[in-house]
């Protein structure tokens, strides 16, 4: 089966929608700057909002550490993706602080070396994207040269992701402009996401 993340959670209302939608992996935007960016005060919301069987993932980019200790301390959250220009160095240091919580490392794809960066990565799973949550896709023939599991990510949505499934066959695929309508979380988006994803996943 596909795992599937939805991401960009920023209210009690989408943990609410993400629990009714059958996705394994609920995310959250927890650096400041970004248009889906929350609080810690909006974090704990949604914690408190998924069902409890449900991890969450914190996003954070180019963070200083201890605001990834706090947010794990704190029991928030379940998973660490790091998305900016983050190190092996780094996410090496970020395991030692927070050994319970599994760490993705995404790279934004533009060319094979951003691929071979990802082969290397030090980080539990690997996401693939277009760029940080702008919807943008980018050349998928480069994946060619991926040697371990991936998450894919960048301009997926209920009506293009089984194609995407079907061709590239990836660990798992994410999204959060996909499931998005006037630039909030769309709950019917999100379960025909997860049901598109499911329903390719049957026919293989």
């Amino acid at each position: 089966m596909t795992f599937v993340k939805l991401c960009g959670l920023r209210s009690w209302r989408d943990a609410q929608a993400f629990n009714e939608s059958g996705a394994d992996l609920a995310g959250m935007i927890l650096s400041p700057g970004y248009r889906r960016s929350i609080t810690s005060g909006s974090a704990r919301g949604i914690r408190q909002a998924l069902r409890d069987d449900i991890p969450l993932c914190g996003v954070f980019v180019n963070a200083e550490l201890g605001r990834i200790v706090s947010y794990t301390e704190q029991g928030l959250i379940d998973v660490i993706q790091l998305h900016g220009q983050e190190s092996n160095e780094y996410i090496d240091t970020v395991r030692v602080h927070c050994p319970l919580q599994k760490i993705i490392k995404a790279f934004v794809v533009k060319n094979a070396s951003d691929i071979e960066l990802a082969n290397n990565s030090h980080a539990d799973l690997v996401l693939l994207d277009g760029g940080t949550g702008q919807g943008n896709g980018f050349d998928y023939s480069l994946i060619e040269g991926m040697r371990r599991p991936y998450v894919l990510a960048g301009g997926l949505d209920s009506k293009n992701v089984a194609a995407v499934i079907r061709r590239l066959h990836p660990y798992g695929v994410d999204t959060s402009s996909g499931i998005e309508t006037d630039g909030k979380k769309d709950p019917k988006k999100m379960i025909a996401f997860v049901e598109a994803v499911r329903k390719e996943d049957n026919q293989q």
